[in-house]
């Protein structure tokens, strides 16, 4: 199955999904350089300076637990941090590209790749609904469905 034989608003439908995976990959991207620039570096106090800077309070939770993280990193831990981003990019890209494209297997890839953070958001949003988690598993949502739906509708056809 190609873009040619979807219909016209399947084919736009799946070129918005793979244009926010692209976008996905390319902000995580943009984050591992962003790790990078911190090698040999003192990365505790650029954190406490950002914590700071966006006037969060240091004692709460989630500032929390994100200083007391950059409190021993390393650089080895930063290179694999941002090996992991460029995985995670390759990945979202190669979805992206099949997606634009039409092909079948990226409908695939997608429902798979995007339905195994399913469980972990809905765990996630049921520990403590914040509007950030319900965003991202309603978005999730949205894009595992509308993939599932066009499988199902290329699946009655062939």
């Amino acid at each position: 199955m190609n873009l040619l034989s979807c219909n016209r608003s399947t084919a736009r439908g799946l070129r918005v999904v793979a244009l926010f995976e692209g976008a996905k990959g390319a902000l995580v991207l943009l984050a591992g350089f962003g790790l990078l620039t911190f090698i040999h570096k003192d990365v505790h106090n650029a954190a406490v300076q950002l914590v700071e800077h966006i006037h969060l309070n240091p004692a709460r939770h989630y500032p929390r637990i994100f200083l007391d993280l950059t409190e021993h990193i390393t650089d080895n831990q930063l290179w694999l941090l941002a090996c992991a981003a460029l995985l995670y990019c390759v990945v979202r890209m190669v979805e992206a590209t099949g997606l634009w494209l039409g092909k079948k297997w990226a409908e695939w890839f997608g429902t798979l790749t995007g339905g195994i953070y399913i469980p972990v958001e809905i765990y996630e949003v049921a520990r403590g609904g914040t509007w950030p988690k319900v965003t991202v598993l309603v978005v999730n949502l949205c894009v595992v469905s509308y993939l599932l739906l066009v499988l199902i509708k290329n699946n009655k056809k062939g």
